[in-house]
């Protein structure tokens, strides 16, 4: 059966969390162990979590969570046109400038833009702030940046990737913590890692890893900040609440009623981070914290289904304490949380 047109997916001018995915051509280990060459690819992992990383930080897209295994992709994002459309036209010149530069430093970071060239940019400033709230723009110079250099490496032409990308739009909560908690244990279910903490190249690796540098004062060797650029599984503290907003600050946002996921109108905004931040915007995506995302994740990761040929051990003591932090007791809230969310969302193997 032929997919959905993505045109019919994605509504560019709401507000979403999509579900994105693609694979690499005939299934190769391109970004791992390849048996037909025999060489070893994992290093193209980083070139593509390093693409996410830099367009997140300009684009009006949160990254919610992702995975990359040796064959294919996962990637949840949530597109904020709601953001890109308060920024000015200067602004949105500047942060395409910086997503697609036309001069690079002998680093390879995007060169300082001119004045002349800012003014160029701004006559096509209405195309270019549709493009920067753009799934589909994110995917494609994610993808064609990493597919050019790998192809470059190996001296050859053609394709990568096997098609454009897969899309799935979440509309509800179940559905969002559903697919976090499926992408997060993609290392896992291919037998990849046998714990979260391990599954390198997944967004629970990096909020480990984050969580677990907080606990202990101590960073990563390369000066990599884990899980900076990635949308927080709460919602923080910085947040405009309706009554400090102006009448220009009215967006469609999301929020969670009982178990759905509706778009209400000025009833929970955040601000936009500044040009040079790691991240687009501080809003969160589930109604529970870290500490019991990882809890649930843990839970679901022992779960052993029929079609599912790896699980974590279930002779091994729980994340928390594999991680040193001291357990925290449940709070009433994040029990009523659990009860809104369907019995088999947590029962059944993502």
């Amino acid at each position: 059966m032929p997919s959905r047109p993505r045109s019919e997916v994605i509504d560019p001018t709401e507000v979403g969390i999509y579900h994105c995915w693609n694979r690499l051509v005939r299934q190769r280990c391109l970004f791992g162990f390849d048996r037909f060459t025999r060489q070893d690819f994992s290093h193209r992992k980083d070139w593509l979590r390093q693409q996410f990383r830099l367009l997140a930080a300009d684009m009006g897209i949160q990254v919610l969570d992702y995975a990359i295994l040796d064959n294919h992709l996962h990637v949840v994002l949530r597109n904020r046109p709601d953001i890109v459309a308060d920024w000015s036209d200067k602004e949105v010149a500047l942060r395409w400038w910086r997503v697609c530069p036309r001069r690079r430093s002998k680093d390879g970071s995007p060169s300082e833009p001119r004045e002349s060239e800012l003014t160029e940019l701004r006559k096509h400033v209405n195309e270019y702030r549709q493009r920067l709230s753009s799934i589909s723009w994110m995917m494609r110079l994610a993808q064609q940046r990493v597919a050019r250099r790998s192809n470059s490496e190996d001296q050859v032409d053609g394709r990568f990737f096997a098609s454009r990308f897969g899309c799935q739009r979440l509309r509800d909560i179940e559905s969002v913590l559903r697919c976090s908690l499926y992408v997060d244990l993609n290392w896992i279910r291919a037998g990849m890692a046998d714990k979260p903490e391990d599954s390198r190249y997944t967004s629970a690796f990096e909020r480990i890893q984050s969580r677990w540098e907080q606990a202990t004062g101590r960073n990563d060797s390369t000066g990599f900040t884990f899980g900076d650029w990635l949308a927080p599984i709460q919602n923080s503290e910085n947040a405009v609440k309706p009554k400090e907003m102006t009448t220009q600050a009215k967006h469609h946002v999301f929020t969670t009623r009982g178990n759905e996921l509706e778009i209400c109108q000025g009833s929970y905004w955040h601000k936009s981070n500044p040009v040079g931040s790691p991240r687009v915007s501080d809003a969160g995506f589930l109604p529970m914290t870290l500490t019991e995302y990882l809890k649930l994740l843990d839970a679901a990761g022992r779960l052993q289904g029929k079609e599912k040929r790896h699980s974590i051990p279930k002779d091994l003591p729980p994340i928390l304490r594999r991680l040193g932090i001291d357990p925290q007791v449940w709070s009433e809230s994040v029990s009523l949380m659990l009860r809104n969310v369907p019995r088999h969302c947590k029962l059944i193997p993502v």
